[in-house]
């Protein structure tokens, strides 16, 4: 069996759709593409798809992987651009590799997020910036399934940064967010940081920020940065071709 790990983006009006959606037209694009893919057992067999960490529904991403399970061996290339013909413009597979190392999900370890706040002056941004990073704690509630929830959004927060809109078409004011997490329980998403942005400096944007995943990966302490998940498997060796021992025949005399 090998297994082919895939990095794809959400884009555009498609940031909006869910990620039970995304897996109902990745699986149809599977089918089109027809890539020879491992099935589970049971009564109702399922492709074998593992999906990592998906962004909220309403964000953006550049960053989301899965890894697939596949019967026979594709290269990750061509595999990759049979399934881009397959799927809509804004589902787009960015990277494809073959797995030749263990728990990607555990190298899923923080997300570098932008979030873009039209209609708010940068110096304003800044300033609930520098208020929110100097608080101990940031309490913000978000209801879930079991009711609302109040969390420390402060904690998970690695970095945030307030910087002017640098294509500088934007109509108005706009301050863009760029904002580091780390991937804590319970999570912490971007909304979550809005929220106490709003609690710690009275910042609310007059419209809803548009937010996007940059990157995901192992945060590196040191130097701040969220490393490619995927580098460990294309630097990794292939393993080699398993050999076959046999009898040699024996010569005729």
């Amino acid at each position: 069996m090998q297994r082919i790990r895939l990095r794809y983006t959400k884009r555009g009006r498609l940031r909006f759709t869910s990620h039970r959606d995304f897996q109902r037209a990745f699986e149809r694009a599977l089918r089109r593409a027809e890539v020879p893919m491992a099935y589970s057992a049971g009564f109702t067999p399922h492709p074998k798809v593992s999906y990592a960490n998906a962004a909220p529904t309403g964000t953006g991403s550049e960053a989301e992987y899965l890894e697939i399970a596949l019967t026979q061996h594709r290269d990750p290339i061509t595999l990759r651009e049979l399934l881009n013909e397959s799927l809509p413009p804004g589902l787009d597979i960015t990277d494809a590799v073959e797995a030749r190392t263990s728990g990607l999900a555990d190298r899923l370890t923080a997300s570098v997020w932008e979030l873009r706040l039209d209609g708010v002056e940068v110096a304003d941004a800044e300033r609930a910036v520098a208020a929110f990073l100097a608080a101990q704690t940031v309490e913000v509630q978000r209801r879930t399934k079991n009711g609302m929830r109040t969390f420390d959004a402060r904690v998970a927060v690695a970095q945030l940064t307030a910087h002017p809109q640098p294509d500088r078409t934007a109509v108005g004011p706009c301050a863009i967010l760029r904002l580091v997490v780390r991937h804590v329980t319970p999570a912490v998403r971007p909304d979550d940081v809005l929220s106490g942005l709003r609690a710690v400096a009275d910042l609310a944007p007059p419209v809803p920020a548009a937010v996007t995943r940059l990157a995901q990966g192992l945060f590196d302490e040191e130097s701040g940065t969220v490393t490619d998940p995927l580098a460990l498997d294309r630097e990794a060796v292939p393993a080699a071709p398993p050999t076959v021992v046999g009898t040699a025949s024996p010569q005729l005399s």
